[in-house]
């Protein structure tokens, strides 16, 4: 979780929303890891989790990432649960709660759906205090 933080502060400092995310392979190596590049990109769908998913499936020269882990600082959105799920992730872990966008145990809860096949097992870990506070100070140096 401190590398999908690492990652968060460097989406901060690129001026992105602070989310960050690395996977983990089955055999505990790094697959992928890296924050937010909406902005960079121009592309609403470059949230953290999207691009490591990609970059883990190009890893693994797979679309299914069993037995991964995915690592992410804030509690993934329906697109992102969604994504999750097609890839087949294994384990979500999450540092800090997203009530107004979050899809895990907030809003949605894509995973409790009767329309979501895969179910990933759904864990918290991190410093979610680190997390909200790089979060509020980013958002609060945007309104200036």
């Amino acid at each position: 979780m401190a590398m999908a933080l690492a990652e968060a502060e460097s989406a901060a400092a690129r001026s992105e929303v602070p989310v960050g995310a690395v996977l983990v392979g089955a055999d505990g190596r790094v697959l992928a890891r890296d924050g937010n590049r909406i902005v960079e990109r121009r592309d609403p769908t470059a949230h953290a989790e999207i691009l490591v998913l990609r970059a883990g499936a190009a890893a693994l020269g797979n679309e299914r990432l069993m037995g991964t882990t995915l690592y992410v600082t804030l509690e993934p959105c329906a697109m992102c649960a969604g994504a999750a799920s097609l890839a087949r992730v294994a384990r979500i872990v999450f540092a800090a709660d997203d009530p107004k966008g979050g899809a895990v145990l907030h809003g949605p809860r894509f995973f409790e759906q009767p329309t979501c096949h895969h179910k990933p097992a759904i864990a918290r870990a991190g410093d979610a205090d680190a997390v909200s506070r790089l979060l509020k100070g980013f958002f609060q140096a945007r309104r200036g």
